[in-house]
């Protein structure tokens, strides 16, 4: 049996290696917990449609520090694990190997999942979209109902819900950040005087932003910014307006019933294609359409006699 001195000269570099180990596990943790409360920091505040709530902003926290922290964790339990084997005399060359090996199999097996996984902490991590939010994603705009590190929900117009893998997120559309324009295009019948277009689409816009009831949700009024084109069938104005983003399919729909009704209001004209339909009367003068001579079919001898008769004139004439 080994000395005691001897014993204790062994066992001094492994315990040494565990409590360094076990120092490294609660600093990766600390280190993380910092890293990611310095980078929510700066994200600017109200940069969604809905501010986040102080209980959605722990919630993005924790997750984003529960991730980083397991993977730098189990990084250093395994670094760990192999110098304490190190100094107990075993060889750890193949355990190095084979780790490498399945390394090598889980990430060729599971990488999208691993993908999913990254993408998603980083949606999380640069505030991209948030629960609430009007977004498009992998062609699916909806409703962002919920949000995890692997895939991203969301609920159509329709009501249909979709799942979107957070990996498959190449471009992600945030229609409810901050503000939104009112960009709305109006024609009008050539001969109309545009000056006066113009100041009546102005007034509409003034009017709305002056209401009680949209005075708190439009930032900037609707007015006529260009004129847009001279189209096939009338002048097409550019309107131009800036309303909270939330706001701006209901502001969109008030401010085209104030136009509707402000247009049949002082006569401007909306132009819209139309259709001549010309009809002639089977029994007034000069022939009958072709289309109105109405006999009997002809039956299957007689098409066979044409048929024969239109041959024979054929072979005379070639005569």
């Amino acid at each position: 049996m080994p000395p005691l001195d001897t014993w204790v000269v062994d066992a001094a570099p492994i315990l040494l290696i565990v409590v360094l180990t076990l120092l490294a596990l609660r600093g990766a943790s600390l280190l993380v917990r910092g890293l990611v409360k310095a980078v929510l920091a700066r994200e600017p505040s109200g940069a969604t449609a809905e501010e986040l709530s102080a209980l959605e902003t722990r919630k993005r926290a924790h997750t984003i520090e529960t991730l980083g922290s397991r993977v730098l964790q189990a990084f250093i339990v395994v670094i760990g694990s192999l110098m304490v084997l190190g100094k107990l005399g075993l060889d750890i060359g193949p355990a190095i190997a084979g780790l490498g090996v399945v390394g090598i199999a889980v990430g060729f097996g599971a990488q999208s999942l691993i993908r999913d996984y990254l993408n998603g902490a980083l949606i999380l991590l640069e505030n991209q979209y948030s629960l609430g939010d009007v977004v498009s994603l992998a062609g699916v705009t909806g409703t962002v109902e919920e949000l995890t590190l692997r895939r991203t929900t969301l609920r159509d117009l329709d009501g249909v819900v979709h799942t979107v893998p957070n990996g498959e997120i190449k471009v992600a559309s945030n229609r409810t950040r901050n503000w939104a324009r009112i960009n709305q295009d109006v024609t009008i019948s050539y001969g109309t005087d545009v000056d006066r277009a113009t100041a009546v689409v102005d007034a509409v816009g003034r009017a709305m932003a002056e209401d009680p009831a949209w005075k708190d949700r439009i930032l900037e009024p609707p007015r006529v910014e260009r004129v847009e084109a001279l189209g096939e069938y009338g002048i097409t104005l550019k309107i131009l307006g800036t309303v909270r983003a939330i706001d701006q399919w209901a502001a969109g729909g008030e401010l085209r019933k104030r136009l509707l009704a402000a247009f049949t209001e002082h006569g401007i004209e909306i132009p819209r294609p139309q259709r001549v339909v010309l009809a002639r009367d089977p029994d007034g003068p000069g022939p009958r359409p072709p289309e109105a001579v109405v006999g009997p079919a002809p039956t299957q001898d007689d098409l066979a006699g044409e048929q024969a008769q239109m041959s024979s004139q054929g072979t005379e004439t070639r005569r």
